[in-house]
């Protein structure tokens, strides 16, 4: 099977997006290393432009649009990160951006969209109404829809975190991060087998909205529908798109608890004082879980975003 987009695409990717972005640090912990019995390394896109690794994707794909595409602006929808990420690769190519979010969208994440210039649109919280309301403004503004995840240029910007990663650190056993709609997780898969096929990709996903596991397991895209998790940046179906590279790279799908999530947030504010949104926690949640898979393991973990409602932080740390 040919995967698209490839590793070339990736390694090309990042050299159009660098000038713009972070080079993320990765930290590790003594503490969470005895913890595990496993060498953890956390590559800390929570640092990144925007605060997620959003933001790679989103300006690999809007670097690639013409002058003329640019010309009525630039749309997609989005709970909140993507939206921030396009934000602000359209006020760095001087168009205009819109966004379609769910009326449920965090408090911080739309704040943060408005402060990068974007107009707003707000809709219901389904996949539905987001994709009908978009649909509606691209027919009357004829500006040009990205999409957040089933897209390759976005998945191959998203392919440079691991990337990067393994620029740092090329001896990694293990690569980890969320799924929610396959961006991130098909551009690792792809950058981590094209660097060094012997690394396993595992991706964790909430028991509350763990469509991608059972989607992978029967082998076809099984919607997701009604998804409940404290982690809202996972809560989409994986796409046309995406889902190949998942079913064919992606080594395994761990899913996880919520209360094991929230654990995962704590810790890594415990112990690296770091403060990362619920889907970034995710990965650790599923260490916390599966822990007899990642012993004596050299362990690479994405904390994809830092974007947290502060107003809920009671909930999560009380």
């Amino acid at each position: 099977m040919i995967i698209k987009p490839d590793f070339n695409d990736i390694i090309a990717s990042y050299g159009r997006i660098k000038r713009y972005i972070h080079h993320t640090p990765v930290f590790t912990s003594q503490k969470l290393n005895d913890l595990f019995s496993a060498k953890l390394y956390f590559k800390c896109e929570n640092f990144q432009k925007v605060g997620a690794f959003k933001t790679r994707g989103a300006l690999n794909a809007i670097l690639q649009l013409s002058p003329e595409q640019l010309i009525n602006g630039v749309a997609t929808h989005s709970s909140g990160n993507f939206a921030q990420a396009l934000a602000y690769s359209a006020n760095i190519l001087g168009t205009n951006a819109t966004v379609i979010m769910p009326n449920s969208a965090p408090k911080v994440k739309v704040d943060a969209v408005r402060s990068y210039g974007a107009e707003i649109i707000f809709c219901e919280p389904t996949l539905q109404a987001r994709e009908k309301t978009l649909e509606q403004f691209i027919n009357s503004s004829g500006a040009e829809f990205i999409h957040p995840y089933n897209d390759y240029n976005v998945i191959a910007g998203q392919g440079t975190t691991a990337l990067e990663f393994l620029i740092d650190y090329p001896d990694l056993d293990i690569i980890i991060a969320p799924i929610g709609g396959g961006g991130l997780i098909s551009g690792t898969a792809i950058a981590t087998k094209g660097s060094n096929p012997k690394i396993k990709i595992i991706a964790a996903e909430p028991k509350g909205a763990d469509d991608a596991f059972r989607s992978k397991k029967a082998g076809y895209i099984i919607p997701s529908v009604n998804p409940k998790t404290i982690a809202d940046g996972l809560l989409t179906s994986l796409g046309d798109k995406t889902f190949p590279i998942v079913n064919t790279l992606v080594d395994d799908i761990f899913t996880v608890q919520d209360e094991s999530i929230i654990t995962a947030m704590k810790l890594i504010f415990s112990r690296m004082k770091l403060l990362v949104e619920p889907s970034a926690a995710v990965p650790l949640a599923a260490i916390l879980e599966y822990q007899n898979i990642f012993i004596e393991k050299k362990v690479g973990i994405i904390l994809s975003g830092g974007n947290i409602d502060l107003d809920k932080l009671s909930k999560f740390f009380s």
